[in-house]
């Protein structure tokens, strides 16, 4: 027999929802996390992302994106200025625990990157924060 079960966390419980989520991994339960954005288009100077079309466009031109990438730009560009660790990163879009090595979550940083940057090696929407983890540059306002 299936159960739903609904749990509303504010952005800041993100540490207690990893341990939630680590708790029923290990049971053997899964666990499905539906984000309640407003699914809203966001604007950040040349990036424009349609959430419920899946879309992203810099410069007017679309850029394609794989699930996991949208999945990770959607999370950062939602929480604007705040960090997330690559644990939390990985924790969060592939809703499972891992306690490896998070350079999946790097290696897709970077290919964000390389479609969404005019200059990848200077970036200015994903911010690295030097031993913390990524956030999506706070100094860029959402607005269409």
């Amino acid at each position: 027999m299936s159960e739903i079960f609904i749990l509303h966390l504010d952005n800041a419980d993100e540490d207690l929802y990893t341990k939630i989520l680590k708790v029923i991994n290990e049971s053997g339960h899964s666990l499905q996390r539906i984000s309640a954005g407003s699914g809203m288009p966001l604007q950040f100077k040349d990036l424009k992302i349609l959430p419920d079309r899946h879309q992203v466009f810099q410069s007017g031109r679309e850029v394609a994106l794989t699930g996991k990438e949208f999945e990770i730009l959607m999370l950062l560009a939602e929480n604007i200025g705040r960090v997330f660790s690559k644990e939390q990163i990985y924790n969060i879009v592939w809703q499972e625990f891992y306690d490896g090595d998070y350079n999946i979550v790097m290696s897709h940083i970077h290919n964000i990157r390389e479609k969404i940057e005019d200059n990848p090696s200077k970036p200015i929407y994903i911010q690295t924060v030097w031993g913390v983890g990524y956030r999506f540059n706070k100094n860029l306002s959402s607005g269409l």
